[in-house]
């Protein structure tokens, strides 16, 4: 994020004597994911941050592939995960590469017994059913239906939900998450045609001081691995922090699409990149408004990405009989458009209800054995009308 925040108390310059007001050192950490040479935090800690107690057994995490899938259009029932109480192990994952892994997670409770740590990826979490609070050493990131929620890479955090219902698809990011460079100045401040401003971010809140020790599980994602660390003093124990490097959220509610008389490409509605993807909202919007326009998307070959779309609510025009938490997946190397009729169906409309985001990986994404579990069979007929099959 490009918008400075400080919480807290913080001494007035860095890297100098800070102590209580009984006389004790506070203890300054530097918070950042790309080394010293882009945005991050100072954050100030009661205790040394390096009090680990004990360290249990690892254990791997890492997706398992499909050997040999052919290549061809395939979709996905992402609602069909099963619920699960423990969140980390509700997070399934359907798509991966050494970039990103993509997919679903339905936690039944809240994290209430450890904290978790993902030192492998920045998380991108996107609320799809629940709503609840993402606690950090940073303060609480309130989130609800719609929101994306962003946490930098190893950032310690804890999920509390309001109900048992939730569902969540999420992205693990082997490098940060940012908005589009085109709608920032050299300053990071977003410009006048972005499609979102700084207004509309859920920044952290309520910053509190946890003065408490004991013993304190840190589940720390590493290498594809978990690694159960216990820790001596509570991890949230900040006195301050200012900087750069927090978690955030971004109601999808609040995109303002952009629109023309005539139909505009996918980057239009980009809301998010990383190395080597990006990521779309589509949200309500007019339909474009030239008298012969044809509002449906044209046909178009997927040469350069792999084309992933979920979708969250209302009629997705494109695509017949697709329901909420659906994936498609479009390969690339194969050109791909509207579902029979569709093309046709939108002429004339003068705007669309559709709810859904879109990811782009620019490297081959590989499909997990879990994914197939919710294959949705046959997908890559649905182009053929049923007046051809007979």
């Amino acid at each position: 994020m490009s918008i400075y925040q400080k919480h807290g108390k913080v001494p007035h310059k860095r890297h100098i004597v800070f102590r209580s007001d009984k006389g004790e050192l506070y203890h300054e950490e530097l918070f950042g994911t790309e080394g010293f040479s882009s945005t991050s935090s100072l954050i100030y800690h009661l205790n040394p941050p390096t009090l680990v107690k004990e360290i249990g057994k690892s254990y791997s995490i890492k997706p398992e592939a499909v050997d040999n899938i052919a290549l061809k259009a395939l979709s996905f029932k992402g609602y069909e995960v099963a619920p699960e109480e423990d969140y980390l192990k509700s997070r399934k994952v359907f798509f991966f590469n050494d970039d990103m892994q993509i997919g679903i997670a339905a936690p039944s409770k809240s994290m209430t017994d450890y904290f978790f740590k993902n030192s492998d990826s920045e998380e991108m979490l996107f609320i799809h059913k629940g709503s609840g609070r993402c606690k950090t050493m940073y303060g609480i990131v309130d989130f609800e239906y719609g929101d994306y929620v962003i946490i930098p890479r190893g950032t310690v955090y804890q999920l509390e939900f309001d109900t048992a219902d939730n569902k969540i698809l999420f992205i693990e990011s082997n490098s940060p998450i940012r908005t589009p460079k085109r709608y920032r100045n050299e300053f990071g401040q977003l410009l006048e045609h972005s499609p979102f401003c700084e207004r509309d971010f859920k920044l952290p809140h309520s910053f509190e001081t946890h003065h408490t020790n004991g013993d304190f599980k840190i589940n720390v994602k590493k290498h594809g691995s978990i690694h159960p660390y216990v820790y001596e003093s509570h991890p949230f124990d900040l006195v301050g922090w200012d900087g750069y490097v927090y978690p955030y959220a971004f109601s999808i509610f609040n995109f303002e699409p952009i629109t023309g008389r005539i139909h505009m490409p996918p980057p239009i509605h980009q809301q998010f990149e990383g190395r080597n993807f990006v990521v779309c909202s589509f949200v309500p919007r007019l339909y474009d408004y030239h008298p012969d326009a044809i509002p449906a998307p044209y046909h178009h070959s997927n040469i350069d990405a792999d084309e992933i779309l979920y979708y969250v609510d209302g009629d997705f025009m494109s695509r017949n009989n697709i329901q909420a938490g659906q994936f498609s997946l479009h390969p690339a190397g194969v050109p791909h458009g509207p579902h029979p009729r569709a093309i046709e169906r939108s002429i004339g409309k003068k705007e669309t209800k559709e709810l859904a985001v879109m990811i782009d990986p620019f490297n081959p994404i590989k499909i997990t054995t879990e994914a197939l579990k919710h294959e949705v069979k046959d997908y890559y007929k649905s182009w053929i009308s049923k007046s051809q099959l007979a």
